[in-house]
């Protein structure tokens, strides 16, 4: 008997749609423990939602249910869907957003289309299935409701995979990436991890060089946050593993016009440049952090 549910959706707080599924939760089971993983999102950002999702349930409790909505399609034929891990049960639209947690807890055991009518609310309008279809059907599953009796199994190979960038590596040595996520601090998540770095030739407290559009810094690999100088761009690893350009104490993203998405250049020492046209004469100058190129 499953009794946490996590939830995450791009609702917001301003409106009462978040309040209004955890009433319908709690209407089916009232002992339920609901988790806000967050609501937060970028308004239709299936990506973000699906690198939220990714971040978040390695550290959820074995057995929970998920509940994801990022739904840019909903009222259309994408497919609702209950997809069985090894941890817990993942519900969501067919849209990428479950993909990579999928991939994360081991892959699809099980994946039913969510069509029952039995375990849905009578819905005025279409355009709400987090509230009318998901809400429910993520109680009912919680409380010990076979899969099955959500609807008919689905071919787990069909799933819609996740859209998320990869770092490539380019002749030279040069580490093309991107931003995944930026925190509400400015720091800012690369695609990249540690050992890609260390395959290219950087090293710990070395130096290398960051191109960020037009903009060419240099940086150093820290340990801490507070490793960095006053206005010294530095890399790090943060709380997932990954590499992430960090000021001390300011934002990052908001110093170089960083978003998620933005594409970020990586040059270790001794990489050649892939855009000629864009040099920087502070590159290996360990006090450049402090000097605007």
């Amino acid at each position: 008997m499953r009794r946490a549910i996590a939830f995450l959706s791009d609702y917001g707080h301003a409106d009462e749609f978040v309040g209004v599924c955890k009433a319908v939760m709690l209407g089916v089971a009232p002992e339920l423990q609901i988790i806000d993983i967050t609501h937060d999102l970028p308004a239709h950002d299936v990506r973000a939602g699906a690198l939220a999702l990714v971040r978040a349930v390695q550290y959820l409790p074995d057995a929970t249910v998920v509940l994801a909505v990022v739904d840019p399609g909903v009222a259309t034929d994408r497919r609702l869907v209950a997809v069985e891990t090894e941890a817990g049960i993942l519900l969501g639209p067919d849209n990428g957003l479950l993909a990579p947690a999928v991939a994360m807890l081991g892959g699809a055991r099980r994946v039913v289309a969510i069509t029952s009518e039995d375990h849905r609310l009578p819905a005025p309008g279409p355009t709400f299935a987090g509230r009318d279809v998901l809400a429910p059907a993520a109680a009912h599953l919680a409380t010990g409701t076979p899969m099955g009796d959500l609807g008919a199994d689905v071919d787990p190979s069909g799933l819609v995979p996740g859209l998320v960038g990869l770092p490539q590596l380019v002749d030279g040595g040069a580490i093309q990436a991107e931003v995944w996520w930026v925190d509400r601090f400015g720091n800012c998540q690369l695609n990249v991890g540690p050992d890609e770095l260390i395959e290219a030739g950087a090293s710990p407290q070395g130096m290398l060089e960051v191109r960020m559009g037009t903009r060419a810094k240099s940086a150093r690999w820290v340990h801490a946050y507070a490793e960095a100088k006053p206005s010294e761009l530095v890399l790090l690893i943060d709380s997932y593993g990954m590499v992430a350009l960090a000021l001390d104490r300011r934002s990052a993203a908001a110093e170089f016009a960083l978003q998620a998405g933005s594409p970020v250049t990586i040059l270790p020492p001794g990489t050649s440049t892939p855009n000629p046209d864009l040099g920087n004469p502070d590159f290996g100058n360990p006090n450049a952090g402090n000097q605007s190129t």
